[in-house]
């Protein structure tokens, strides 16, 4: 019997997850990647504590997350006139048996690449490559259609396809060619890095302000044991009523700071200062919030999505990574149980495409930021005491259905068994 190889389109953050969960279990793989020099591109993300659980099991640990992050401690909600609408610790400090990490997106794919050519070799990841098609054959193999950076084009045979490639997925679209068009709400971000002392613990994830009009900022660096200083990730946004009003945004193109900042003027405290954090960046990019509507499925024969080509969704969970990181464990244990084989396929999508599916549109909904929308409709977004806008029992049940939505509700974590046992092969 030929030995099963695995091909991979896409050498993103899923891509290699993937990439390393199929090394780990004894499945050969090959990565193919659209760009032909990997950097470490974005600014800063959020790993779940079920996806940084993976990660220790891939033996990726904490002395490698602590080099291109560090561990969150408090997730929080401030209203407009700084006061505090629902604040929780976060990662081991909630209870989880895992942190949750705060990371420079680059850094930590740069962290996966480098980990996984160290470990399959340099020769598994294809720069350069972009698989824009794919080939069912006769014999049950399939053949990814390459186009390759200097403008040649190849054709690679494997056991199955896994689409990684991302919200544009050339998978996707052959998958489903009748989808409908990216799903752009009205919501523009403004992304930026600056050098600046945390605030309240000192690692808290705070997002200050409206629905409409809010920023989200959280450091992904340990401070500077002189200065008190650490990189400061900061997403400021504004959602427009009619999207029409801008039908020219880019993606993720570099802006002047100028353009925007104006928006938070004004948006000073005692312990935070918005408008110099924004202006204390060196550089800033804007993008929309952008998603895709669900699909019924993520396979075609032994084709198969994951990641943003599966289930692109808005940051407001800030679990897109992380369930990247899931997909990648998940069809890993599906291989274990049926083989590298279309019945694999199937069960992972029949455990994931509905729920996460689900989640997208409840991140669409605002995910847990729906409390400023709570707040907003009951008060204008200005309160002293939030308890007399939304009661706490009523803040903690909300938080609780978005955490059971989104797989790290703290007690099923914590009890469930490995993804992928340790030491199991397929």
């Amino acid at each position: 019997m030929t030995q099963a190889k695995v091909l991979i389109a896409g050498g993103g953050i899923g891509g290699l997850s993937m990439a390393l969960t199929l090394h780990q279990i004894g499945v050969p793989c090959v990565v193919f990647e659209s760009v032909p020099e990997l950097k470490p591109l974005g600014v800063g993300i959020n790993l779940q504590p079920n996806a940084v659980r993976e990660l220790y099991d891939l033996g990726i640990g904490p002395d490698d997350l602590e080099q291109v992050g560090v561990p969150a401690k408090e997730w929080a909600l401030v209203g407009l006139n700084g006061n505090d609408i629902y604040a929780e610790p976060r990662g081991t400090l909630a209870g989880y048996n895992w942190p949750q990490y705060a990371v420079h997106r680059g850094e930590f794919h740069i962290l996966l690449y480098r980990t996984f050519t160290e470990r399959a070799g340099a020769d598994a990841v294809r720069l350069g490559c972009q698989v824009t098609g794919y080939e069912h054959n006769a014999d049950g193999s399939v053949t990814a259609l390459i186009t390759h950076a200097d403008g040649r084009e190849s054709r690679e045979t494997g056991t199955v396809l896994i689409g990684a490639d991302g919200i544009h997925s050339k998978i996707r679209a052959q998958m489903h060619p009748d989808q409908p068009p990216i799903h752009w709400g009205g919501a523009i971000m403004w992304r930026g890095t600056t050098r600046a002392k945390p605030t309240r613990t000192g690692s808290s994830f705070l997002g200050l302000g409206t629905y409409k009009h809010r920023m989200v900022i959280y450091p992904i660096s340990h401070p500077d044991p002189d200065t008190g200083e650490a990189l400061i990730n900061w997403i400021a946004e504004v959602t427009y009523d009619d999207p029409s009003l801008r039908e020219n945004t880019g993606w993720f193109r570099q802006v002047q700071i100028d353009d925007f900042a104006h928006h938070f003027d004004g948006w000073t405290y005692d312990w935070l200062d918005v408008p110099a954090l924004i202006r204390g960046a060196d550089v800033a990019y804007e993008n929309p919030m952008i998603d895709r509507d669900p699909i019924p499925t993520w396979r075609d024969g032994n084709v198969v999505l994951m990641g943003d080509a599966a289930h692109a969704m808005y940051p407001t969970g800030s679990n897109g990574a992380s369930q990247a990181v899931i997909d990648a464990r998940t069809l890993g244990a599906a291989m274990l149980d049926h083989g590298v084989t279309e019945q694999a396929l199937a069960a992972y999508d029949k455990t994931l495409c509905g729920p996460v599916s689900e989640l997208i549109l409840r991140n669409r909904g605002a995910g847990p930021f729906g409390l400023l929308n709570m707040v907003e409709d009951r008060c204008g977004g200005t309160f002293d005491n939030i308890d007399d806008v939304i009661p706490a029992t009523e803040r903690a049940e909300f938080m609780a259905k978005y955490k059971a939505a989104a797989g790290f509700a703290i007690e099923k974590l914590n009890t469930s068994p490995r993804t992928i046992p340790e030491g199991a092969k397929v």
